[in-house]
């Protein structure tokens, strides 16, 4: 890689990463945390290399390589040609350090790969076909499980993704690892149980049915005639009980009062 990298795209670095998954290291000699942060001030990524026959060794990586392609789920799980001082050896990252503030990254582990090792990764899986899926049309919900799986693999045949389809799939299935197809030489690591990916859930919110507009106002032209009936019943009573009161206060104010003929006939 001698490409400069303000000339390529983070799309071309991640491109240009996946096709040739080589990168360019140079041995180190710092030590001290003075002479690491004198380094990284250069651009430079402190790393180390383990594993194998051959001895640990402390190397740097220029930041511009690597920097636009960190953020891909597969950079820990992809073998990388390692050119060292013009020896090359295939590797692959198992750790990143980052910054605290900055979460710049700080520091590689890199692992030797050995032909015909066996290596366990953690696999990033990926969901296609989410529009042929019956349970996602309806309004169902895909509930992610696991978005990694621990695998155990050769080192010369390490997937890139685990693909799960979820074409077909109803409301309430289950997608478990016996039912993803995994690479030649691939197994999980977990072996004691068949362990759930994903489920495709039913939707936790039902939204009520809008009503039409015409039900909408002949229910509230109901309610107006029913409060209009209400209130004259209410005010029926309210006049019989003052027609009652003027009454007893007529009969209060005038008493019984007797015929005229009567009166005159009293008088003689």
């Amino acid at each position: 890689y001698s490409i400069s990298a303000c000339f390529i795209s983070k799309l071309g670095y991640k491109l240009l990463f996946q096709m040739t998954n080589n990168l360019k290291a140079t041995k180190r000699e710092s030590k001290t945390s003075g002479d690491l942060n004198n380094l990284r001030s250069k651009g430079f990524i402190p790393a180390i290399l383990y594993g194998g026959n051959n001895p640990s060794l402390k190397i740097s990586i220029d930041e511009k390589l690597l920097s636009k392609v960190f953020s891909s789920d597969s950079f820990l799980s992809t073998v990388i040609d390692l050119n060292i001082d013009g020896q090359t050896e295939k590797v692959i990252p198992r750790d990143i350090s980052y910054h605290v503030i900055s979460d710049k990254p700080i520091h590689i582990d890199f692992m030797r790969v050995a032909k015909g090792s066996k290596i366990i990764l953690q696999i990033p899986v990926i969901f296609k076909n989410n529009k042929d899926c019956p349970g996602l049309k309806s309004g169902g919900v895909l509930n992610i499980v696991r978005r990694k799986v621990e695998l155990s693999c050769s080192a010369e045949n390490i997937p890139e993704n685990i693909v799960v389809d979820l074409a077909n799939l109803e409301i309430g299935a289950s997608i478990k690892i016996s039912s993803v197809k995994l690479p030649e030489n691939a197994q999980p690591t977990i072996t004691d149980r068949d362990f759930v990916v994903a489920t495709i859930a039913a939707p936790t919110i039902v939204k009520e049915p809008e009503k039409p507009a015409e039900e909408v106002s002949a229910e509230g032209a109901e309610g107006e005639t029913a409060a209009a009936v209400e209130g004259g019943e209410a005010a029926a009573p309210a006049k019989e009980g003052d027609a009652a009161k003027k009454d007893d206060k007529g009969k209060d104010a005038g008493g019984d009062k007797k015929p005229a003929n009567e009166k005159k006939q009293e008088k003689k």
